[in-house]
């Protein structure tokens, strides 16, 4: 997985929220590019390749909020990411199921 690509997506100033962050970090929330790359890094740095399924998607333009939900083994979640005017995630949270 190539989480720099991933990452690059991020704003400097970026935070992400993830049930996954409290039990990696201590908090639900992970702020800055750099602090997301670690995190990213330590919950995913040892996946080679993720077959990751999309189930389904939605983005709203008007809020430039996109919605993704989706399966990786039999774990479902949804995601919501934020957009700057520039192209850049600005904040995102992540709710997983099974």
């Amino acid at each position: 997985m190539d989480i720099d690509a991933v990452v690059a997506h991020f704003a400097d100033d970026a935070q992400m929220r993830s049930p996954l962050a409290l039990t990696l970090t201590g908090s639900p929330t992970v702020a800055g590019a750099e602090n997301i790359r670690a995190y990213w890094r330590k919950a995913y740095g040892h996946i080679e390749s993720a077959d990751l399924k999309i189930l389904s998607w939605s983005f709203d333009d008007t809020i430039a909020r996109l919605t993704v939900w989706w399966q990786l083994g039999d774990t479902r979640a949804s995601e919501f990411m934020d957009f700057d005017d520039a192209g850049r995630v600005v904040r995102s949270e992540a709710f997983y199921g099974k």
